[in-house]
Formats: structure tokens, sequence, C-alpha cells
């Protein structure tokens, strides 16, 4: 808990994400005090900061061989004079950092202040005011629901989490009364994640039945919209698919797209044994109370059949039209492999594939951008041009430098892509040894290594501290997850096989929203906005899916 080394880290990321070459420091009175606690003018100078000025100075010259690196507190008068600056710029570029949150509307007037586009960034990553009340209610909303007053952990490298935290604990002590339940030996945990620590995850295809379905025909309330698939008939236009109502999908939820192929064979030929037999006669009161008895579980079968036939032909149809088992193993290859080379190759091959979709291309570079943004060799420009070439849309080529500011090395609280400690290394060594069954699914979220060290008790206080005095001393039992910035139905899986694996620990996940590309485009845009759509997935049996 050191608060000087914090302050230094933060100003570290400020300057190296401008990249090389001559700088100068455009700080207020505070961040000037703040800046000069922690640096020494020998250490900056070592980062290519050469000069240090101050917003309000009136004589400042034009410099325009500098980048300017602004860090301000979001006064009134630190953003008009920062509105006073680009309408005037005196340096090349302008990297803009507030110490904390500034108003919706002060974006706007910096936005419009920005006449000659010298503005390359600005941070300042918060909560939106409407958002955070909204999102704190649904978590308390289920904490009460559960019957569950936790004790708070939080990822400590979002402020985000942090904040939000901290508004959940307020309402619990501010509510006591509600949250006054029996007290358990070992208390339940509600831990507090950000989406930009593992920005992969939502970037991958994957290929259990429920993920698919959420991915490639978007599944909202457990209905799915099937109305443009070819020659669709009327009464298939809009299906429901429930894990309570549905006995064929809860058995699938988790299975693999392989298997649900055999499945829905079996299903067939099950069908075909029980169907009526055309001739079948009525001849007595007994046959008709039978053929009445049988004819309503006939019936249902039939829909259900009908219904998983042509979702999974749908599905089909579309793996093949995409090319997503190509792209799904690239994608793959750079998630967990360490090949630059053959990785970069793959990738623009698929760029140039005409049958492989925008967004798909688009997945493709950011998923690159991320593993290999501080290569020795990126490619990240060539491929670039690679999508411009592909007649890509501003709008999506501006998602891949939107994604690392996102989810970057540099915002990462945890090291995403290498693996640095002895323990990770030996365990992904093992892992190449013995390799995996399916080279579509060996990519694990970040999630998993973090509920298993959560769970054995290794889940490190400095990265993950408790909200309050208080910790756990036993195993915890009840651990509900919310994760800031949305939540993936691959992380589903990982919590559905906890559960299964790991006996006495029940576990619940959470998020602003249920990733896919068609909802979200990416996971970038809970940076600028979230969704006030509330999900939670119970995964603590063979059901999932409840929504808030």
């Amino acid at each position: 808990m050191n608060v000087t080394l914090a302050v230094k880290q933060y100003v570290s990321k400020m300057i190296e994400s401008s990249g090389p070459g001559m700088k100068v420091l455009l700080m207020d009175k505070e961040t000037t005090s703040i800046v000069s606690m922690v640096y020494t003018q020998s250490e900056i100078l070592q980062k290519e900061v050469y000069l240090f000025e101050r917003i309000d100075s009136q004589n400042r010259e034009n410099m325009k061989h500098l980048k300017a690196i602004c860090f301000l507190r979001p006064t009134k008068e630190n953003v008009e004079n920062l509105i006073q600056e680009l309408h005037r710029p005196k340096y090349s570029v302008y990297f803009i950092y507030f110490s904390n949150v500034i108003s919706k509307s002060e974006v706007k007037a910096l936005a419009e202040a920005d006449e000659q586009e010298v503005v390359a960034e600005v941070q300042g990553r918060s909560w939106e005011p409407t958002i955070l009340p909204r999102v704190t209610q649904g978590l308390t909303s289920v904490l009460l629901a559960l019957k569950k007053c936790p004790m708070i952990r939080y990822q400590l490298s979002s402020d985000m989490a942090k904040r939000l935290a901290e508004s959940v604990k307020q309402i619990i002590t501010k509510e006591y009364e509600l949250f006054d339940f029996r007290k358990t030996e070992v208390p339940p945990l509600l831990l507090i994640l950000d989406r930009s620590d593992d920005a992969i995850t939502p970037l991958l295809n994957q290929w259990t039945y429920q993920a698919m379905v959420h991915e490639l025909l978007g599944l909202n309330n457990n209905r799915i919209d099937l109305s443009r698939v070819p020659g669709i008939s009327k009464d298939l236009r809009e299906v429901v698919l429930s894990a309570e109502n549905d006995e064929f999908y809860a058995n699938n939820l988790y299975l693999n797209f392989g298997e649900i192929g055999t499945n829905i064979k079996n299903l067939m030929e099950d069908f075909q044994k029980k169907k009526p037999k055309g001739q079948q006669k009525l001849e007595s009161i007994s046959d008709m109370k039978a053929f009445v008895d049988n004819y309503p579980q006939f019936k249902k079968m039939s829909g259900t059949v009908s219904k998983h036939v042509t979702v999974v032909g749908e599905l089909s149809r579309l793996v093949s039209e995409r090319q997503l088992m190509e792209v799904s193993e690239v994608e793959q290859e750079l998630a967990c492999q360490n090949d630059h080379s053959s990785a970069q190759q793959n990738v623009r091959r698929l760029l140039q594939n005409p049958r492989v979709a925008e967004l798909d291309a688009v997945r493709l570079v950011m998923l690159y951008a991320l593993r290999y943004e501080r290569h020795s060799s990126s490619m990240l420009p060539s491929l670039m041009d690679e999508l411009n070439r592909r007649g890509v849309s501003e709008k999506h080529c501006k998602m891949v430098q939107a994604m690392i500011d996102y989810g970057g090395k540099r915002v990462r609280g945890t090291d995403l892509i290498t693996a640095t400690d002895a323990v990770a290394i030996t365990k992904q060594f093992f892992k190449g040894l013995k390799g995996v069954e399916n080279v579509y699914t060996q990519h694990q979220p970040l999630l998993h290594d973090t509920l298993d060290q959560l769970i054995k008790g290794r889940l490190k206080d400095s990265q993950f501290p408790y909200l309050g005095p208080s910790s756990l001393r036993d195993r915890p039992q009840d651990i509900i997850v919310f994760i800031i910035g949305g939540a993936t139905y691959e992380e589903a899986l990982t919590v559905y096989n906890l559960n299964r694996t790991m006996p006495g620990v029940r576990i619940v996940l959470g998020g602003t929203t249920i990733h896919n590309t068609k909802r979200s485009d990416h996971p970038v845009l809970p940076l600028f906005s979230f969704f006030l759509s509330f999900t939670f997935s119970a995964s603590s049996g063979k059901y999932g899916g409840i929504a808030l």
C-alpha cells in the first residue's frame, strides 16, 4: 500500500503511452506538486520529458516539435484553460489526463475546441452518473434475493471496481436491517472485477451451444430471432431457448458444436421411433385414450426437434459461410501461442479472404494488437493497411486502437499475456506437453485463474483488496462475481465447471452485459457507456441465464 509508488506508476504510464520523442508536461498548480513529490527532475528527464509548464501560464512559446502530456485536475478553470490551449495549440499533439471525473458536457466542449485535431487521447475513465446507481441497485437486489450480506473484494487496478464496491457497501450499511440474514460459518464473498483486465476473452469465437447461439443468432431474454433464416417457416421465426423448459437445451448448454451435432441426430432418431404410425387404428375407447394421452408429449417433442434442428442448421450455415473454423483456429493461436511470425502470416491470410466477415477481420487485428502490441517486429500498421484495402469502415478500424486503449498492457492490472512467475511458466510448459483435445478451445479466460487462486486462498490482497478491515480466513463457499464491462459465456462455462469440480463452493457470475459481437461490437463500448441490461448466470448446476 505505497501511495508514492502508485502515483509514480500512474505518471509513468501517462508518459509511456505517448510513445518515443521529446515531451512537455503541462500541469496545474496542484498536479505540479504531485509530480514533484514522486519524481526528481533527473528521473523524469530520462523519460524524454524536457519541459515543465503550467496550463495557466500566458508566456509559453510555440514548440511544435514537442508532444504535450496534460495532467490536470478536472476543475472548471483548468477545462477552460485547456479549451483556450486547443484553440491555439502550441505543441504537435496532446495527451490529456485528468486526475478525476469530468462531465460529458466538458468532454464535448474539449472535442469542439479541438478544431485542428491535435488531441491524441483523453483519459479519465469512470462511471457515468446514471449508471453507477443502476448497477448498484441491480447488484444489491441480487444480494437480497440470495439472502447474502457479503464481504467485498475488488480489483485494485480499477477505480471503477473500487467505486462500485464502495457504493454497494454504502447501501448495505445504510439498509443494515434488510441485510441482517442468518450468519454462516464462512461469510459470502462479492468479487468485483473489470473487463479491461481481460479484453481478449470477448473477442474469441466460442463453440458451446449457448455461446454460439448468442454470438451468431443473438439470445435476448431466452428468445432467438430466426426471421432472417432462408426458407424459415412462420411458426419458427422466433423461438424460445430456456434451460428451465427445454430438456435438450439444458443438457447441451455447455457441450461443443461437434457433440451437439451427434445429439441432434440422436434426438431425431428417438423422435422417429416415438412418432405415431400413419395407419394407427383407433378402434376402442382405450386406443383413443392412449392417443390423447400421448399426443401432447409427441407434439412437444415435435416442436423441440423442429426448433433445435433449425437452430443448429442455421449455426452450421453461418459457420461455413463466414469461415469461422479457420478464423477461430487463428484466434486461438493469437490468444494461446507465442509464434509471432506464424500469427501475423495467418492473420494476413484471413484478412485477404473475402469470405471472412468484416467484424471477424477486425477482431483478428484487435487480438493481434493486444497480443503483440509491444513486440519489436509488430506488423500492426501493415495489418491496418490490409483492413483499409478490404474497405473496412473507418468506425471499425478505429476500434483497434480503442481496444488497445481499453485493455492494452498499460491498462491491465495483471499480466494477461505472458507468464512471469515460475509457477505460471511451469504450468504453461506442462500444458504444452500434454496438448489440448480441441484446437478451438485452448483458451482459458483470466477469470479461471482468478477464481482458482481465490478458492485456494492465494489471491493476492495487494491486487484484490478487501473493502474494510476484515478478511476471510477460511476457503470461501458462496462467491458472487461481478464483471464491470460485461461477462461472456466462456466465463459462464468456467464457473459451471468450477461448481462441478469444487465441492462446497458455489459461484454465481454476473456483469453489466453478456457480450456478443452484434450486441456490443466489442468490449470497448463499456469504456464510454454501460448497457442497462444486468445479467446473472446461475451456473451452479446445468441451468444458467437468470436475467434481472
